[in-house]
């Protein structure tokens, strides 16, 4: 057997260290060039993904009934890959099978797989990229690192979490206890570490793989099987991190059926019989909130974590550089078309206007500059669609410009020319209380909202995230007190704040190893990557005692 432990040993006490101190640092680079990745990566990365395509998708001694598949590339044109499918229950009969090999397996062992597959995962992020552009519709640079680097600094994250909360505690004492002139009482104890059971991640279309790694990675480290299901739109970027992840545990001598894959096809999902099954004892979700409450009402003894439906917003009360916010928010509104769980959807403004470094400015003044900000941001088209990527699916762009009709545009989206790519939407409603800016309308579409004034604003953008959910708030303030009260106001809310943000940091970012994503503390998900809440509870310690012999 292969000890991968002893290889990454240094690299796993670094991410603990990293997760501890949560300042910047990632063994991962997430620039795409052969300075990092090899002189001949990129064209290597685009050959294997060509060899994807019109083919079967192969994963070594994987359960199989039969094929499925039906990717389509947002950018155009059928994938045509076939997966190896099976029915829920021989996933789950196969999974149960591998569980007691992987759960009996040293934390080490465990823990090693993980690195060393995440280690090889890395070295395929040209390949990793293309699938991920290819099936979500995130231009090239996005795709390479939300699908490889990011995505595996959040796996990384989880295992190093993971591997802090196993050796938190002493895996065996001797607990003496005096009883003064009497002998002690000596008791040997022994915990044994046991795992929740199978863990299902259900895979979202837009972010896969960053959303899919912590769950799987830290299920996997703490002894629980994974089983992976795909959004069926978004496939191949799962498929691969399963089959290297299977090729690894092989090598270690491991079950490999500690990891499947459950593919499907777009109405024949077989997501709902696996959240059923007895043996499901953890869930993994990112998705609608619609959903996430499906999954609540029928698994109720299962141990869920979500990533749900958010209303992000913007409040701008003042500025000190009224063009580098404008031109921050054109990218954060631009960014993916507003397809990211962390894109801003509400801009709050007072009704009387802000002051800024160049003087004061109006309402209708706010929402002018910002739609010439992304008109000139999206100008040269090939830009746009590097920027704006490409709508997932089609009726998100529908839905989009349906909703921002409900308000007075003041630009309209359109688009780019190149595959399913558009730029967005800016609408102006009537107040904070009532429109189509009252849920999340995911795709590519803000709405300015006017408000009474400064406190009026922060209220209504706190409030709606604390109804609604929200993942990320971002504040434009020059008064410190204001400042204060705000970031209180969106810390009871349960909502990450991003305050004066008008360089090369978006609201729409989120770094691992530092940034917690989510909070769980409001509407839009109960989990938070990767703290100890989100890894903890996938294992328990379960003691066995007895009498020390004299």
């Amino acid at each position: 057997m292969v000890d991968h432990f002893a290889r990454h040993r240094d690299l796993l006490l670094r991410a603990v260290e990293a997760a501890s101190q949560r300042t910047f640092w990632t063994p991962f680079p997430e620039i795409p060039s052969g300075k990092f990745y090899g002189e001949t990566a990129r064209a290597d990365g685009k050959a294997a993904y060509d060899a994807t395509l019109n083919a079967a998708f192969e994963i070594g001694d994987h359960p199989q009934e039969s094929r499925v598949g039906g990717e389509t590339s947002p950018w155009g044109g059928d994938l045509g890959i076939s997966y190896p499918a099976a029915k829920p229950e021989t996933l789950i009969a196969a999974s149960q099978s591998a569980a007691e090999g992987w759960a009996d397996a040293p934390a080490e062992a465990r823990v090693g797989v993980c690195l060393e597959a995440l280690a090889r995962l890395n070295a395929m992020s040209f390949l990793i990229g293309h699938a991920t552009e290819h099936t979500t519709g995130q231009a090239f640079p996005m795709a390479f690192q939300a699908g490889g680097p990011h995505a595996q600094d959040r796996g990384l994250e989880a295992v190093a979490v993971a591997w802090d909360e196993l050796n938190r505690t002493a895996a065996s004492s001797l607990w003496e206890k005096p009883q003064g002139k009497r002998d002690p009482i000596v008791i040997e104890k022994r915990w044994h570490l046991v795992p929740r059971g199978v863990a299902l991640t259900i895979g979202c279309n837009t972010f896969p793989n960053w959303n899919g790694y912590p769950g799987i990675f830290a299920s996997l480290a703490t002894g629980n099987t994974v089983i992976v299901k795909p959004h069926p739109g978004a496939i191949l970027p799962l498929a691969l991190t399963v089959r290297v992840l299977r090729e690894v545990l092989a090598e270690a001598g491991l079950p490999r059926d500690a990891v499947l894959l459950a593919a499907d096809e777009a109405g024949a999902e077989i997501t709902k019989s696996l959240v059923t099954d007895p043996a499901v004892g953890i869930v993994d979700y990112t998705g609608s909130s619609a959903f996430a409450d499906w999954i609540r009402a029928n698994a109720r003894d299962t141990l869920i974590f979500t990533e749900e439906t958010g209303v992000n917003s913007v409040t701008i009360l003042g500025t000190d550089d009224f063009a580098g916010m404008c031109a921050n928010l054109a990218f954060s509104f631009a960014l993916y078309s507003g397809q990211m769980c962390t894109s801003p959807q509400n801009v709050y403004v007072p009704r009387d206007g802000i002051d800024t470094d160049e003087g004061h400015k109006s309402f209708e003044d706010v929402g002018r500059v910002l739609a010439q900000a992304i008109d000139a941001l999206l100008a040269d088209p090939e830009r746009a669609a590097s920027v704006c990527g490409a709508i997932v699916r089609p009726e998100v762009s529908a839905r989009a410009e349906q909703a921002a009709r409900q308000g007075r545009i003041i630009r309209e989206g359109a688009p780019t020319g190149v595959g399913r790519s558009a730029t967005p939407w800016l609408s102006v409603v009537d107040g904070p209380d009532q429109g189509p800016h009252t849920d999340e309308c995911f795709g590519p579409v803000a709405f300015l909202v006017p408000c009474d004034d400064a406190e009026h604003a922060i209220r209504a953008a706190s409030g709606i995230a604390r109804r609604k959910g929200a993942i990320t708030a971002a504040l434009y303030c020059t008064d410190p007190d204001v400042i204060d009260r705000a970031g209180r106001a969106f810390a009871k809310a349960g909502v990450n704040l991003s305050v004066n943000l008008t360089s090369g940091i978006y609201v729409n970012q989120s770094a691992a190893f530092s940034d917690f994503h989510v909070t769980g503390a409001n509407p839009s998900g109960n989990a938070s990557l990767t703290d100890t809440a989100f890894v903890a509870p996938r294992f328990r310690r379960v003691m066995v005692r007895w009498p020390k012999a004299a």
